[in-house]
């Protein structure tokens, strides 16, 4: 910066500060104020011209006014006549004025830019400086069209001063940041990545700074800065700290760029070249052995820096999850800091180590520090970091810990902060279901939860428990004694009513033969708690009592005496009153057949979402660490959108499995096709709504397997005795399929048996079917199937029925191939084409390309590729009309990692498959299955 002389001090500048100091009240201080906008006005309008000197001492105080929070309407045209003066302090304050007071919509901005372009074309570094400083802090819309061609120039121009170079960089990234769509690297782009080169440091630490913004947004354009960045790093790391004396800092070399440049590295996947990546490994050991090292100095500066480079250093191996030894051992590093006196040293060693554990390489290296975690969760004293601690329980809980870990989190759920318990409730849920291979466990473990905090228990825990007790026969008895046990209790939380009301209503009568535990006992249990309840649960109290009546008889007297009340009869409330009085009538006049229809037991909830998950994912954002349940417990959606597991139908099943009479595809009153006239036998033509194909029964009939490759639901086989029409739902490596057989006669068919033969690589339940199906009529079968590895063989299906005494055999290939078992997976671009260079060995892909068999049409290309099961990724391949997707194949043996990408040729009516996943049988399969789609 230029030398300010000595007649650039502004006298007149300081008395007036001074005399605004002095002021004794703020009456005194607008007065003075006001007086020298009087004053100043006076001269910017005197006939007199002002020199530099008065403008700028002018304008100088137009700025202090405006920073103690004074409106300021005039002096901008005098600010702007400084940008034309050759003196820097001049220069510098009209740049000053405007950067804080002219508006980006100001008339002003054409003059303005005019002074600016001077400044730049001045070849003055000083002056281009102070210009490239004005158009980053104003960073508006018209500043960057006017410049944002002419700053790359100078940024990459040979005969640009470094300090320049520093400013252009750091202003082409403030605009960038406002306004990406004008900022277009173009040619420059090469020369710019190769800024990283350069030989004066400060300029490579502004060039990262860009080169990673623009990295993020194009990492294509700029990945040749990878290999560039790898060096430079190198560089750094293996020099001495007297080596970059001007960039050294309490003895670590230049730390705020080696944080950049491992930032930056962690826009792209690891290098392909085999030299880069070995460096770059060379690089991240050699921070990990220097973290280790003895301090050089004893000051907190020293550390805060290195820990610093050893944090982004282990960012990027997480982010590479590539090297295990490199991911073992930063979780060794990570867990010297869990006892470390410095709490942000602390939060950050427990927030990494929980992404850590998310790893396969690292998941049993962070488990070995399971007791420093939980005796973190017990007394640390900063509530931050006791919360990251329960997250890393709950990132590093699997089957062979889950036991500890939730009693862990339990046990200190009772004097964990109001502000976490809500969250603790939830993850001890999560993890209770998850990994429940006994369920009495599981029960015992939500009930406790309720007990401990029930306040914090939301709707979805009690629901979720409810939903497994009714699911799970082998648990109702147990659920019903330990239910009944917990409500002795004196005080008894609302929500312990709640699951034990809706327990004993369902299950009582398992346990109403010991005397303890018998009808009346259990019934006066539950009413000593109903005064005490609010309306909703005093209402499922209510239903739980016409539920006895149901299940044991012999208290019918006494709870009807209860409905009978004027408590119930007229209660102020009308859903309690409705309810007391529907069900008083109910059990006075319903026969006992009646009675036990209406109040049967519930039926099996469907496998859905658990809400308990979602609840957690909402909460905690999109950052969370996300722990999926398996086991055929738990997922996201059945399995992506399009048709697969169910359309609205199973939406509206009210979450209840259907009855073998239920017509589950809703579609009974579909009219016939056009054109046929079924005959007075055909009862159930045309009953699904799609028209099946004729067929005979001779040999195994695949005709209509491949139309449910992408879809599920529909007529599998139709001819002119049987319709047999298929709903099929999967989630993970489980799936359920319902295949209703309609008789479109008027005759019975006798002797009806099915019989379903899988291959090896699945296991399948089934449950018999009714052997009599009368003219008319309609059954249901259900198949359960579990993927254990991958397969290629269909299951088959036989049907043997007698129809006039003719013997009918029919085979059929079930619908169930390898794509129902995806599990759609949204990636980034970065990370899409990462994982795509990642399965580059031949064996891993499978390509076809083939004639379009129907019409090219846009959405019923994307229809199909959801119907596939994975997720279709937006704007992720750089050609639009290309289509991406990614999905994980869940199988119990492995996860199969696919990746696909569909090129349509509008022109030549051609399409190119590509698929490629981790293992090749995988990839031929599916790419065989949907090829056959277009």
């Amino acid at each position: 910066m230029p030398a300010v002389s000595k007649g650039d001090g502004m006298r007149g500048l300081a008395v007036f500060i001074s005399d605004i100091r002095n002021c004794k009240s703020k009456e005194a201080e607008i007065k003075r104020i006001n007086k020298e906008l009087a004053n100043i006005r006076s001269k910017f309008k005197g006939d007199k011209a002002l020199d530099g000197y008065s403008k700028k001492k002018y304008v100088c105080k137009l700025l202090f006014i405006f920073l103690l929070g004074h409106d300021i309407d005039f002096g901008h045209m005098e600010a702007v006549n400084l940008l034309s003066s050759n003196k820097y302090t001049e220069k510098q304050i009209g740049y000053l004025f405007i950067s804080v007071l002219v508006n980006s919509n100001s008339e002003l901005i054409r003059l303005i830019n005019n002074a600016i372009k001077n400044d730049l074309s001045s070849r003055n570094p000083t002056f281009m400086c102070l210009a490239l400083h004005c158009i980053a802090n104003v960073g508006s819309r018209e500043m960057a069209e006017a410049f944002a061609g002419e700053i790359p120039r100078i940024l990459v121009a040979g005969d640009t001063m470094d300090s320049v170079k520093q400013s252009a960089a750091l202003c082409l990234l403030r605009l960038y940041k406002a306004s990406p769509d004008l900022v277009l690297m173009g040619e420059w782009t090469s020369r710019v990545v190769h800024l990283l080169n350069d030989q004066h440091m400060g300029v490579v630490t502004a060039a990262i700074s860009l080169i990673t913004c623009l990295s993020s947004k194009n990492p294509d354009e700029f990945k040749t800065c990878v290999s560039l960045a790898v060096s430079r790093l190198s560089r750094i790391v293996s020099s001495a700290s007297t080596d970059l004396q001007d960039y050294t800092y309490y003895f670590v070399p230049a730390p705020w760029l080696s944080c950049k440049l491992l930032r930056l590295l962690q826009c792209y996947p690891p290098p392909e070249d085999g030299a880069v990546k070995g460096r770059l490994v060379e690089c991240l050991e050699t921070i990990l052995n220097k973290a280790q090292e003895p301090p050089k100095s004893k000051k907190v500066q020293h550390s805060n820096a290195k820990n610093a480079i050893l944090f982004e250093a282990i960012s990027l191996i997480i982010h590479y999850d590539s090297e295990p030894n490199l991911l073992v051992r930063a979780c060794n590093q990570l867990g010297q800091f869990l006892q470390h006196r410095e709490t942000n040293l602390r939060y950050l060693a427990l927030e990494s180590m929980c992404t850590l554990a998310s790893s396969e390489f690292s998941h049993e290296a962070v488990k070995t520090h399971i007791e420093t975690v939980i005796n973190a969760l017990k007394t640390e004293r900063d509530v931050s970091v006791r919360q990251r601690a329960a997250d890393l329980l709950y990132a590093m809980c699997d089957r062979s810990n889950a036991k500890q870990i939730v009693a862990e989190m339990l046990s200190y759920l009772e004097t964990a902060d109001y502000s976490i318990r809500e969250e603790m409730v939830l993850k001890v849920a999560i993890l209770a279901e998850k990994y429940a291979v006994d369920y009495s466990w599981y029960v015992d473990t939500i009930l406790n939860l309720i007990r401990i905090a029930g306040d914090y228990v939301s709707e979805e825990v009690w629901y979720r428990v409810i939903q497994i007790v009714i699911n799970r026969d082998d648990v109702q008895g147990y659920a019903a004694k330990t239910v009944f046990e917990a409500l002795q209790a004196p005080a008894c939380h609302e929500n312990m009513v709640k699951v034990g009301g809706y327990i004993l209503g369902e299950f009582g009568n398992l346990i109403a033969g010991d005397p303890r535990s018998s009808p009346l006992v259990q019934f006066n249990l539950l009413h000593s708690k109903f005064h005490l309840c609010s309306v909703p649960t005093r209402a499922l109290l209510l239903s739980a009592y016409i539920k006895f009546i149901n299940l044991f008889p012999e208290t019918k007297a006494t709870i009807q005496e209860v409905l009978r009340s004027d408590s119930q009869i007229r209660n102020s409330d009308v859903e309690l009153q409705q309810r007391a009085v529907e069900y008083l009538k109910l059990s006075s006049i319903a026969s006992t057949d009646v009675l036990a229809t209406v109040l049967e037991e519930m039926p099996p909830f469907p496998e859905r979402e658990s809400s308990i998950l979602a609840k957690l994912k909402k909460k905690k954002g999109p950052g969370a660490v996300s722990v999926e349940l398996e086991d055929g417990k738990e997922r996201g959606e059945l399995n992506g959108g399009g048709d697969r597991g169910g359309d609205a139908a199973i939406a509206a099943s009210n979450a209840s499995t259907p009855s073998p009479s239920a017509d589950l595809l809703g579609l009974r009153s579909t009219a016939p096709a056009s054109g046929a006239t079924p005959s007075a036998g055909s009862l159930l033509v045309d009953v699904f709504s799609e028209a099946g194909p004729s067929a005979t029964s001779a040999g195994v009939n695949d005709d209509g397997f491949l139309r449910f490759v992408c879809k599920n639901n529909g007529v599998l086989f139709e001819n002119q005795l049987l319709q047999i029409g298929i709903k099929s739902e999967y989630r993970q490596n489980l799936g359920r399929m319902y295949l209703f057989y309609g008789n479109k006669t008027s005759v019975q068919f006798v002797s009806f048996n099915t019989t379903v033969s899988c291959p090896g690589e699945l296991f399948r339940s089934t449950k018999t079917v009714e052997p009599l199906v009368e003219g008319g009529a309609q059954v249901q079968q259900v198949i359960n199937i579990e993927c254990l590895t991958d397969f290629i063989d269909a299951p088959l299906l036989n049907i043997k029925f007698r129809y006039g005494g003719a013997l009918q055999n029919i085979s059929l290939k079930l619908p169930v191939t390898i794509n129902k078992f995806f599990q759609p997976t949204e990636m980034a671009a970065a990370d899409f084409f990462q994982r795509w260079k990642q399965l580059s060995q031949p064996q891993q892909e499978a390509q076809k390309i083939f004639k379009a068999s129907h019409g090219m049409d846009t959405e019923v290309l994307k229809a199909k590729l959801l119907g596939l099961g994975t997720a279709l990724l937006e704007n992720v391949d750089p050609n639009p009309e290309n289509y991406v997707c990614a999905g994980v194949i869940q199988t119990k043996a492995q996860q199969v990692g696919c990746l696909l990408r569909l090129e349509p040729n509008a022109q030549a009516q051609m399409y190119r498959l590509t698929l490629r996943s981790s293992k090749d049988t995988v990839s031929q399969r599916v790419c065989d299955l949907l090829a056959e789609q277009f």
